[in-house]
């Protein structure tokens, strides 16, 4: 009997520092090497600050800037989640007309004649993580008459800009379009300089 109970705690000890200490270890370290940038949270730096990741998404409220997706979890990236509502939810019902008014308030004044149906899915949903830092093109050029009027900014240049954001698909194939909603407002911000 004790020679098995000293047999299992050898075990657990050698699992743990195995398992729990030098593998850990050795995958941190073989990600910091051959992917520094993405190992450290693919962080964007202006003038020496970390302005934000470009894996997650952050709140843009003004109207001076594009507006990421709904979030979950109120952009916050220390606990992702998604709002698990089912596609008969009267919750989901509920979020998605509250958002589509708020967008329709906000950016009727640059897009006369908009309507409910104009308005992109992503713009009304979260994401699965709710933290997902890029919004569809579509969503992105709803939101340009918008950026242009606020910024003084020609509408073409602003929807240039959406343009030259615009990562494609994965791999050709994997996943929609998307426009990275930091880096976005970046390019925005040194327009204005």
């Amino acid at each position: 009997m004790i020679r098995i109970l000293a047999r299992s705690v050898v075990a657990l000890l050698v699992l743990t520092v195995v398992f729990g200490l030098a593998y850990p270890l050795l995958i941190t370290g073989f990600a910091r090497l051959t992917f520094p940038n993405r190992s450290n949270g693919s962080l964007i730096e202006r003038n020496g600050t970390v302005v934000g990741s470009r894996l997650a998404a952050q709140r843009f409220v003004t109207p001076r800037y594009f507006h990421p997706r709904p979030s979950a979890v109120d952009y916050d990236a220390a606990g992702t989640s998604f709002a698990n509502y089912g596609p008969t939810s009267p919750k989901l019902a509920k979020s998605v007309r509250e958002a589509a008014q708020l967008i329709l308030k906000l950016e009727r004044p640059y897009n006369p004649g908009l309507s409910i149906g104009d308005i992109p899915v992503d713009a009304v949903t979260t994401s699965g993580s709710g933290i997902d830092p890029q919004i569809s093109p579509a969503n992105a050029r709803l939101q340009s008459a918008r950026i242009a009027a606020v910024r003084g900014l020609p509408k073409d240049r602003v929807l240039q800009l959406i343009d030259d954001s615009t990562e494609g698909r994965a791999l050709g194939f994997l996943g929609e379009p998307g426009v990275n909603v930091l880096e976005l407002n970046l390019a925005l911000d040194k327009e204005a300089r």
